[in-house]
C-alpha cells in the first residue's frame, strides 16, 4: 500500500468519523426531525455534497448512529445475562441496556425502527447502515436465542426470540405514541413466550416416532411388512 493511498484512507475514516459523530450530537440535541444534512456537514466541517459520499441520506445515517448504539447495549446485556441462570432473567438481563438507550430517545428511537424496518430502498438496493442494522437485530434475535437454548433447544428457542424481539419492537416506539413504558408487562410477555418454547420443546421430545401409514389406511406398507 503506498503512503499516499494510506493517506486517503486515513482521511476518508476520520470523516466518517467526524460526520457520524456530529449527526449523533445533533440528533441528540435537537432530535433528527429537527436536523438537516447541511446542520450535519457544518459541524463535522465539511462540505454538504461530502455527507452523501459516506451515506445516501439523513435516514441512513441516523441508522449509523443507532447501530453502534444498540450494538453497544446489546454486548453489555450480554455480559450480564451470562451470569443469569433463569431463561427469563437472562433475557431481560440482555434486553434492558437496550431499553435503557431508547428511553433516552424515545421518538428518534422509534423513528430508527421505522426506518430500519420499512425504509425505502435507495436506486442501489438496501443502504449500508440498513444492511447493517438488519445484522444487528439478527444478532440480538440470535443472542436471545442463546439464552432459551438450554431451556429449549432447536426451532421452538428461535421463533421464541422471534417472539421476543417482537413484543420489544412494540414497547420500544409506546413513548413515542403517548403511551407509556410497561416495563412489568414486557418481562411477562417474555416469561409466557419462554413457557410457551418450553412446553413446545417437551412435547416434540416426549412425542413418539412416527408410523408407516398400513396398507388398510391407504398406504404402502415398509418393506418387510406382511400384505392381507
Amino acid at each position: 500500500m503506498s503512503a499516499s493511498t494510506s493517506r486517503r484512507e486515513r482521511n476518508m475514516a476520520d470523516k466518517s468519523r467526524r460526520i457520524l459523530s456530529a449527526a449523533a450530537d445533533l440528533f441528540d440535541e435537537h432530535g433528527y426531525a429537527g436536523v438537516t444534512t447541511q446542520q450535519i456537514a457544518e459541524h463535522a466541517d465539511v462540505a454538504a455534497g461530502t455527507v452523501f459520499r459516506y451515506a445516501d441520506s439523513k435516514a441512513e445515517l441516523l441508522l449509523a448512529v443507532f447501530n453502534e448504539r444498540i450494538a453497544a447495549a446489546v454486548d453489555e446485556g450480554a455480559r450480564t445475562a451470562a451470569s443469569c441462570t433463569d431463561p427469563v432473567d437472562a433475557v431481560t438481563a440482555l434486553l434492558e441496556p437496550l431499553l435503557q438507550s431508547a428511553a433516552r430517545t424515545p421518538v428518534d428511537t422509534a423513528i430508527y425502527q421505522r426506518e430500519l424496518m420499512f425504509g425505502d430502498r435507495g436506486a442501489s438496493g438496501i443502504g449500508r447502515y440498513r444492511r447493517e442494522g438488519l445484522c444487528v437485530i439478527d444478532d440480538l434475535e440470535a443472542r436471545i436465542a442463546e439464552a432459551i437454548e438450554p431451556y429449549a433447544a432447536g426451532v421452538p428457542a428461535r421463533v421464541a426470540a422471534r417472539s421476543i424481539f417482537a413484543a420489544t419492537h412494540i414497547f420500544l416506539v409506546q413513548p413515542s405514541l403517548g403511551l407509556g413504558h410497561d416495563a412489568a408487562g414486557l418481562r411477562a410477555q417474555i416469561a409466557q413466550i419462554i413457557a410457551g418454547a418450553r412446553t413446545e420443546a417437551h412435547t416434540h421430545a416426549a412425542a413418539p416416532p412416527r408410523r408407516h401409514e398400513s396398507a388398510h389406511e391407504g398406504g404402502t406398507p415398509p418393506e418387510g411388512e406382511d400384505h392381507e
